[in-house]
């Protein structure tokens, strides 16, 4: 990666980029809820619709400020009764709709050009609709906010994983459901919820039958749990992703004289090049890290792990992909040349296939971040 250096004009070198750059650069999501991330304004207006009436505010500046203060708040109840009022709103076709037509639009307007969105189905039946006709309703909402971007001069491709709940006994049901639904952009499998008490082997069928189908699955681990629930994920789970995996820091020693001893755990992480999903500003909410500057991703990516940077809950954490950016340029001095270099890893690690992969990092990202990079060329003063 690049290291931060003072460039002046009319020289090559590394350069920060500005607020600017980064909103324009291509971005790869692979970490985001889809019940995370919703527009206040369209909170507010699915609640009347269904006459929901349990909302803190009706006012979307207000409720904005209630979601990320209530995430912030410190109080797990309180962080939960977040997501209890997103999906009270998202139990209709139509809002399903809606919701996700707003996500592909909303991260479209942020520069990401590929983003796999997660979310459960299990958590959208209240109204009657069966778990096809959740997943049928998200997947035309994606394919409609595709083309509301394209419509905007932004291109953007969404991909489903279809997440289980921890702490429920439908894994099985809903790895079944995933996989029925693969060849219309759901791309893969995901369970969620309190690692604390619900190890992923409670789940192990789920994953030996996704196994079995040659899908693709990654595991919530090592976010408030620490590595006992990464290595289930990975050495009885099979994990192709590790969704957080910030803990992974606790297999690390940095000794006195700056020398970093990898234990055997992490070392299997990074030889193995098992992609890290992580989210900066959730982490910092959920204590799994103090501060932008102590974050783990900053030793990680020193090291060479296949470290991404996500979103997690965009409603709750008041993000986007360009302020987690923002926060890592400020805190560790990162170039356009080490925004590419996190973007490629994430579409290495993307659950598309490998040519569609490759064509994104060559024909996509490359071009678009050796523009930036050539900005400078043609600023004003030289």
């Amino acid at each position: 990666m690049e290291k931060q250096t003072t460039a002046t004009a009319g020289t090559t070198g590394p350069r920060i980029p500005t607020a600017d750059q980064i909103a324009r650069a291509p971005k790869v999501l692979l970490h985001d809820h889809l019940d995370g991330g919703l527009r206040p304004e369209t909170i507010v207006e699915l609640a009347a619709a269904c006459g929901y009436e349990g909302l803190p505010t009706t006012d979307p500046v207000k409720l904005g400020v209630w979601f990320r203060e209530a995430a912030d708040s410190g109080s797990l109840p309180r962080y939960l009764e977040t997501f209890a009022h997103t999906c009270a709103v998202m139990q209709t076709r139509e809002a399903l709709i809606k919701v996700a037509a707003d996500c592909a639009e909303d991260l479209a307007a942020d520069g990401v050009v590929y983003a796999e969105v997660r979310y459960a189905p299990e958590q959208h039946l209240e109204a009657g609709l069966t778990l096809d006709q959740v997943v049928e309703a998200v997947q035309e909402g994606f394919r409609l906010g595709e083309a509301n971007a394209r419509a905007n001069g932004h291109r953007i491709r969404i991909g489903t994983l279809i997440t289980a709940m921890r702490h429920a006994a439908r894994s099985t049901e809903i790895a079944e459901l995933a996989n029925r639904h693969r060849d219309s952009g759901v791309v893969g499998f995901d369970i969620a919820g309190a690692e604390a008490g619900f190890p992923p082997t409670r789940h192990q069928a789920a994953f030996d039958y996704l196994k079995g189908e040659n899908n693709h699955f990654t595991i919530h681990a090592g976010e408030a749990f620490g590595l006992p629930s990464i290595w289930e994920a990975l050495q009885c789970c099979g994990a192709d992703r590790l969704g957080h995996g910030v803990r992974i820091i606790d297999d690390i020693t940095v000794n006195e004289d700056g020398s970093v001893q990898l234990g055997r755990l992490a070392a299997y992480v990074r030889d193995k090049r098992i992609p890290l999903e992580m989210c900066p500003t959730s982490n910092l909410q959920t204590a799994a890290a103090a501060s932008y500057a102590e974050h783990p991703i900053g030793l990680l990516s020193r090291l060479k792990f296949r470290v991404t940077v996500n979103t997690d809950n965009r409603l709750m954490s008041g993000t986007s992909m360009s302020q987690e950016f923002g926060h890592l340029v400020e805190a560790f001095g990162y170039t356009l040349g080490d925004m590419e270099w996190f973007t490629t890893n994430a579409m290495k690690s993307a659950f598309l296939p490998f040519d569609e992969r490759l064509a994104m990092i060559t024909d996509v990202i490359k071009p678009g971040y050796a523009e930036l990079k050539a900005e400078w060329l043609f600023s004003a003063g030289l």
